[in-house]
């Protein structure tokens, strides 16, 4: 049995890993047979959680929607309520429109939700999470299995302690996938129930990626270090491999390798842009900067002071070389990157207009319409499709530059989560500072400006 890479310094042979490769190759097809005989909806619903969990879904995409269309369908026993759960956990957070009713016949006359075993209060805290705004029932779900999770946990066996404990610290649609996996594979592995051609071929897919990933990161770091930032721009935050780990949670699948690269760096490139006009710049060098961004040319270096030159010119280059690796066919996505580029520091430039006037916006909104588009939400989501393949169409892009709704959700959630770990950091660090916070009835925390 193939034993999990926990030190990528001893990476396997070259002719190690083309076995490995072969064996994963074996493995996806006979996976693919237990997929393709499932019948069940209580193994059907098994099956689909465990692939999702071990990282191995994203093989079976078109025969697992095709078992969840089926689950949704079939009749099942509603009278179970780890199965319920599950099959409710599984077909909203698939887009299948099921209503949270159906717990309510797992509460008692007052209302309340009756004692049930571990396993089936584990699955309905991790339903209860897929919970839309205004959901009583699912609301109620979560404090009563987090408060008896809570109880229980230190009288469970190792296992189901393990699982209940990374439950409570991160419910289950909450998780960082490729850390799931990991996390996932040793529980599985103890299971009596497990499937030994799932649990290899879950090892060995884990293992490759991290090869992969070591590959990925020996390019963007061999790529930084040729920017030079310690002795050009030592005041910027040295976070190469943090970076890199991130956009390994945000696409994690072998064909997005590209994609993992390409946004690393434009990752990097905004961590730098912020950290010039948010800490080192002057209001003048800032401007400066934005207007070679907006100009996006060799020829606006002059405008430039020289600790900037280097980077800017690396930027461009940057620039380049993703659209000479895209390809004649796809070399055009760069273009889309550089007009979300040019939003950003138009935005930067708008909060530091704000800062210098010591202006404070009247409402939430007026935040966020500025800070949305300056928490770099959008320009990753560009750098996230730039790589991705033909998947991705000119319209998809054009679409993107709209600003459309689902995206404003996204860096709004981006943003606030962004300034609730802020405020909490500026209230440890300066407990006695004047800041303007404004804190609304929803619950979200604001830093609006410091004095």
């Amino acid at each position: 049995m193939e034993e999990l890479l926990t030190d990528t310094r001893t990476c396997p042979t070259r002719l190690k890993h083309a076995y490995m490769q072969e064996r994963v190759e074996v493995l996806r097809e006979e996976v693919r047979r237990i997929v393709k005989g499932s019948k069940e909806v209580a193994k059907i619903l098994d099956l689909v959680i465990t692939l999702q969990r071990l990282g191995l879904d994203s093989y079976y995409k078109t025969e697992l929607d095709e078992l969840l269309h089926s689950v949704y369908n079939s009749h099942y026993n509603d009278k179970d309520l780890d199965l319920v759960s599950l099959r409710f956990y599984l077909l909203r957070k698939n887009g299948y429109d099921v209503s949270s009713d159906i717990f309510l016949r797992f509460k008692d006359k007052e209302g309340n939700f009756a004692a049930y075993d571990i396993r089936s209060l584990l699955g309905l805290y991790n339903a209860a999470h897929v919970r839309t705004h205004g959901d009583q029932v699912l609301d109620g779900a979560i404090a009563f299995t987090k408060s008896r999770l809570t109880t229980q946990l230190k009288h469970l066996k190792s296992s189901l302690r393990k699982e209940v404990s990374f439950a409570l610290e991160t419910p289950l649609f909450r998780r960082v996938r490729i850390l799931e996996t990991r996390n996932y594979i040793p529980i599985y592995e103890m299971m009596s129930t497990r499937n030994e051609a799932i649990l290899e071929f879950a090892k060995l897919n884990f293992n490759l990626l991290q090869l992969l990933y070591c590959e990925e990161l020996k390019k963007v770091t061999l790529w930084w270090k040729e920017l030079n930032v310690q002795s050009n721009l030592s005041f910027i935050r040295d976070r190469i491999v943090e970076m890199h780990f991130w956009m390994t949670a945000l696409c994690p699948e072998f064909n997005y390798s590209l994609s993992r690269i390409i946004l690393t760096k434009m990752m990097a490139y905004i961590t730098i842009i912020d950290d010039i006009f948010d800490t080192h710049g002057t209001t003048e060098e800032s401007m400066m900067l934005a207007e070679a961004i907006y100009k996006c040319n060799e020829s606006a270096t002059v405008l430039l002071p020289e600790y900037m030159k280097d980077f800017y010119l690396y930027l461009l280059k940057t620039f380049d070389l993703i659209e000479d690796e895209l390809g004649t066919s796809s070399g055009y996505r760069v273009f889309y990157l550089k007009e979300l580029f040019k939003r950003l520091v138009q935005g930067y430039s708008k909060e530091i207009k704000w800062r210098d006037e010591h202006y404070v916006p009247k409402t939430v909104d007026e935040h966020l319409e500025l800070s949305r588009t300056t928490v770099g939400a959008f320009e990753l989501a560009c750098a996230s499709f730039v790589g991705m393949g033909d998947i991705i169409t000119k319209e998809t892009l054009d679409w993107l530059l709209t600003y459309p709704e689902l995206l404003k959700c996204f860096t709004t959630l981006a943003r606030l989560s962004n300034d609730i770990v802020s405020t909490k950091v500026i209230i440890w660090l300066y407990t006695c500072a004047s800041t303007y916070i404004f804190i609304f009835a929803c619950g979200y925390i604001f830093i609006l400006s410091s004095k």
